[in-house]
């Protein structure tokens, strides 16, 4: 049985934006019940209560841990329950937490080899001692058994290369990045090792080609990309200057968006994670929240829990 917490739901900034002053933000900020605010997207998975993962460690990570009662320390003085980390992509929102997990803690970090090679460009990551962090490259399309602290920890994923472009901070000034299937941002196929049940992770995406298609259809269980709503909406409220293509995000509505290009492929419960502040469907009372749910589609909160 695999047992997903919903550890942060928000896209980079969270919800609401230390520094922004848009209404949506403003009403998280006042604890409008119609606008929960939320940190920035992350889970935590486990298949057998004892051994938990980490999937994408956010800036906030240290927050969420305190809020998930079943990450917090069990035994001695000094234990936590996390086994390891499973990060998708070089981004800050997906990487920096990594730095809360500095305190001789014995783990493993899981990630394509282009990802693990940002983290070990930095020298700020060297804080996290080799001697108890061990890193394991996700080969794209190889399954990968997780370990536990004590053995199998019953949990596997199989990391695949989605259309996806380099973080911000790894753009070439002045070029405008294309996009890629090389490992810059991967989704994940997580997996239950004893039941074989799976859902799918796939906090950023920039498109839906037909490999992937064909690789979710019929899914039980995928968490998506829900960075913006429309593909200008930051652009039309004046809070950036780049479009969700731009960004390598897909856009939730519209001919080419997340929501049209599920219509037909017979996932069983499809959830929107990784929601940037000037997304509306973060508001319970806006039309788009409800034409997002009319079409199937549920929007991660913070807490949110999830059983397979």
């Amino acid at each position: 049985m695999l047992d997903v917490v919903v550890l942060g739901s928000a896209a980079g900034g969270g919800f609401p934006q230390w520094n922004s002053n848009a209404p949506a933000c403003r009403r998280a900020r006042l604890g409008d019940r119609g606008a929960l605010a939320r940190t920035q997207a992350s889970l935590a998975v486990s298949a057998n209560g004892y051994d938990w993962f980490i999937f994408n460690a956010s800036p906030d990570l240290r927050l969420q841990i305190e809020a998930a009662r079943m990450l917090h320390p069990r035994e001695g003085l000094r234990s936590s329950p996390i086994s390891g980390v499973v990060v998708t992509g070089g981004d800050v929102d997906a990487v920096a937490g990594l730095l809360h997990l500095r305190e001789r803690h014995c783990f493993a970090v899981y990630a394509p080899s282009r990802v693990l090679a940002v983290i070990d460009a930095n020298p700020i990551f060297g804080v996290l001692a080799p001697d108890c962090v061990q890193k394991v490259e996700l080969a794209l399309g190889e399954r990968v058994d997780l370990a536990g602290a004590s053995g199998a920890s019953g949990l596997a994923v199989v990391a695949f290369a989605v259309p996806a472009k380099v973080p911000l901070y790894l753009e070439t000034a002045g070029e405008v990045p294309t996009l890629s299937e090389e490992g810059d941002a991967i989704g994940l196929e997580i997996i239950d090792a004893g039941t074989t049940r799976s859902f799918f992770f796939i906090p950023g995406c920039a498109a839906i080609n037909e490999p992937l298609r064909r690789r979710l259809a019929g899914g039980e269980l995928v968490f998506f990309d829900g960075t913006l709503w429309r593909d200008d909406e930051m652009l039309r409220l004046g809070v950036g200057n780049k479009t969700g293509r731009r960004m390598g995000h897909m856009s939730m509505s519209g001919d080419d968006g997340t929501i049209a290009a599920f219509r037909d492929l017979g996932v069983r419960r499809r959830i929107f994670i990784h929601i940037n502040n000037s997304n509306p469907v973060l508001l319970d009372d806006s039309p788009e929240r409800r034409l997002a749910e009319a079409a199937g589609w549920e929007i991660a909160y913070d807490g949110m829990e999830v059983r397979l």
